[in-house]
């Protein structure tokens, strides 16, 4: 009787990974006792922008729907957290993920607008869909019009609270948003998005509802954008209609993606590494700073057509967020499982 075939999910890299991830976790945990506050800050705002970015690469590199609209859900996020706190007297940070939901459920009649809209037009329209909110919400008085306002809310609460409370919520979010998006990949639902990303219609044929799944990973990943506007203006404390809904954070989100690698965690989480670094280090010199994003994703895509990791991953197939299913024979030790 022959042994049977085993079925693994885990690679000895992403065992790894995962206990110096968790002891990464519990170290940054501890910066608002000991770290100064302009490194907690730049963690805030690179959390955000790694939700973000996560959200980007969930609906465009796992599910092929392209959008350069998406920071219609981050002026969402940041408004809801304006009026749950400023208006309606919640506390601040209990805001955060009311204004996640809010944002959820925003984007719920959104979404039977923007699923009118196929390829090209797709892309288009959730920017024009965008476009739309900026407009509407400069032109509304109460919440500060096209200047903007400040976050009141957060008035009495001493300094040194507010910015412990508002670093553990950027942390929090940015590690639930990698678990729950690697924990969606390695679901039924993950692996039906795979499969309707390769092709529509073979899906379709294997019994995938393609507009169901859509249409469920655009709604996850607008209420990961409305999760990364409430945090980031909950650290910036001011938000106005032009820098909640401005294209940059489609643009950076994709630079990330396309650089770090499209379709792979790993990719987002190096892609955001080097973005901190590049506006560490170049920021200063504005818009020319653009235009370098914007000429090394030219040469990533160009040189390494599948991203930084891509290439990485391929050369020496290293996985530390594998969502594939493996087939390990009987006689090779499970333990060599790479």
């Amino acid at each position: 009787m022959t042994a049977a075939f085993t079925v693994s999910r885990a690679t000895r890299a992403s065992r790894i990974g995962g206990a110096v991830a968790a002891v990464l976790v519990l170290w940054l945990s501890t910066f608002p006792w000991w770290a100064d506050p302009g490194w907690m800050r730049e963690f805030e705002e690179m959390s955000c922008y790694l939700i973000f970015a996560l959200m980007w690469n969930l609906l465009a590199g796992y599910g092929g729907m392209v959008s350069i609209g998406q920071q219609a859900f981050v002026g969402l996020g940041g408004y809801a957290l304006l009026v749950l706190g400023n208006h309606l007297h919640v506390n601040p940070f209990l805001a955060v993920p009311l204004a996640m939901v809010a944002t959820l459920a925003l984007a719920v009649p959104v979404s039977f607008i923007a699923f009118r809209l196929q390829g090209g037009y797709f892309a288009i329209g959730t920017w024009v869909i965008a476009e739309v909110f900026r407009i509407s919400i400069a032109n509304i008085s109460t919440v500060g019009g096209g200047s903007g306002t400040s976050l009141t809310a957060l008035r009495g609460i001493s300094r040194s609270t507010r910015e412990a409370a508002t670093f553990w919520l950027c942390l929090a979010g940015a590690t639930a948003a990698v678990a729950a998006v690697y924990g969606f990949l390695r679901s039924r639902e993950g692996l039906a998005l795979l499969a309707l990303r390769d092709s529509e219609t073979a899906a379709e044929s294997q019994g995938v509802d393609v507009t169901r799944t859509k249409r469920a990973v655009y709604l996850i990943a607008a209420a990961g954008a409305g999760l990364a506007g409430a945090l980031y203006f909950l650290g910036n404390l001011r938000i106005s209609p032009d820098a909640a809904f401005t294209v940059n954070w489609s643009a950076f989100a994709i630079f990330i993606v396309v650089v770090g690698g499209v379709g792979t965690l790993e990719g987002t989480l190096v892609g955001v590494a080097l973005f901190y670094l590049l506006n560490k280090l170049f920021s200063d010199y504005g818009t020319w700073y653009l235009v370098g994003l914007g000429l090394l994703a030219v040469v990533v895509t160009l040189k390494f057509p599948a991203g930084l990791w891509g290439f990485v991953s391929r050369r020496f197939d290293l996985h530390f967020f594998p969502v594939h299913r493996r087939l390990i024979p009987p006689e090779r030790d499970r333990a060599c499982a790479t």
